[in-house]
């Protein structure tokens, strides 16, 4: 999906080699405006403001992955159609 809309990855981590930490995860949060989280097939949208970083989490309190910036927005968990629509905007 990224390729057909070429775009471009310009950092990539591995979150079983390198996990995100809270305080990463916090300036995550801090640096976009508003905050998509893809819980099964809801996604929840929030302000970032709004956010903490335990809204992140998946049940075994790992970060939910993957974690995509896409300008000042932020998708937390997969869900094609809210990856295409922050793609595509």
């Amino acid at each position: 999906m990224l390729e057909q809309a070429a775009a471009e990855v310009s950092e990539e981590r591995n979150s079983r080699k390198e996990p995100l930490s809270e305080s990463d995860a916090q300036s995550l949060i801090d640096a976009v405006e508003t905050v998509w989280v893809a819980k099964g097939r809801k996604v929840l949208e929030k302000a970032s403001g709004e956010t903490r970083t335990d809204d992140l989490k998946g049940p075994t309190g790992n970060f939910r992955a993957p974690m995509v910036r896409i300008g000042n927005d932020l998708l937390v968990g997969f869900n094609a159609e809210a990856l295409e629509r922050l793609v595509v905007a």
